[in-house]
């Protein structure tokens, strides 16, 4: 099932051409006053948006799916879509593997053994999100934090921050931009267009 070898050289030599064929996800740390919470997230490698993520105490399964769950509430699950993560045990572990396959994804990829680069675009969301939000606040409470991020990611990364990759536009606008064009099929479009906060 896992094609770790062959995906991940699909991964790396060539670029998503339409919104839902590649799907990059990560786990990162946050720094409370107090404790560590952890952030998974899970983006779409067309236009860059983080379509999942979740907030939890715990490093643990439970928290990479709460992030596929929102991933799979607000997308489509395309044929071919490939699902790319490092080799966290939260992403080999059972039920999250089923939880992709119950959902039609069944190209699953993790880096290569010892190389952070094969899983890149998510490692360079984490560094943005730590330079632009993480490290700029001292959260009190989990729920401080979970507020914040939650309005950086949909309110700021999402919405408003513009990506060099994307011809300096912000992730939505960079999808709204592509579901413009004539030749788009409305099978591709996206269900949800982003969580409140």
């Amino acid at each position: 099932m896992r094609q770790d070898n062959e995906l991940v050289l699909v991964i790396l030599n060539e670029t998503s051409q339409d919104p839902n064929q590649l799907w990059v996800a990560d786990i990162t740390y946050v720094r409370l006053v107090r404790e560590f919470v952890y952030l998974a997230v899970i983006l779409d490698a067309f236009s860059r948006r983080a379509i999942g993520w979740a907030l939890s105490r715990h490093l643990d399964a439970a928290l990479a799916l709460g992030a596929l769950r929102m991933a799979l509430a607000t997308r489509p699950v395309t044929p071919g879509l490939i699902h790319h993560s490092d080799r966290g045990v939260q992403y080999a572990s059972d039920e999250y593997i089923d939880l992709l396959t119950k959902n039609g994804i069944n190209n699953i990829s993790m880096s290569r053994k010892g190389n952070p680069y094969d899983n890149a675009q998510a490692e360079s969301f984490m560094k943005t999100l730590k330079y632009e939000e993480v490290l700029l606040n001292e959260y009190e409470t989990f729920d401080e934090a979970l507020r914040r991020i939650g309005r950086f990611i949909e309110q700021v990364y999402n919405s408003k921050r513009l990506h060099s990759s994307l011809g300096y536009l912000p992730p939505v606008e960079f999808e709204a931009e592509f579901y413009k064009s004539p030749d788009q099929k409305p099978s591709a479009l996206i269900m949800s267009e982003t969580v409140p906060f």
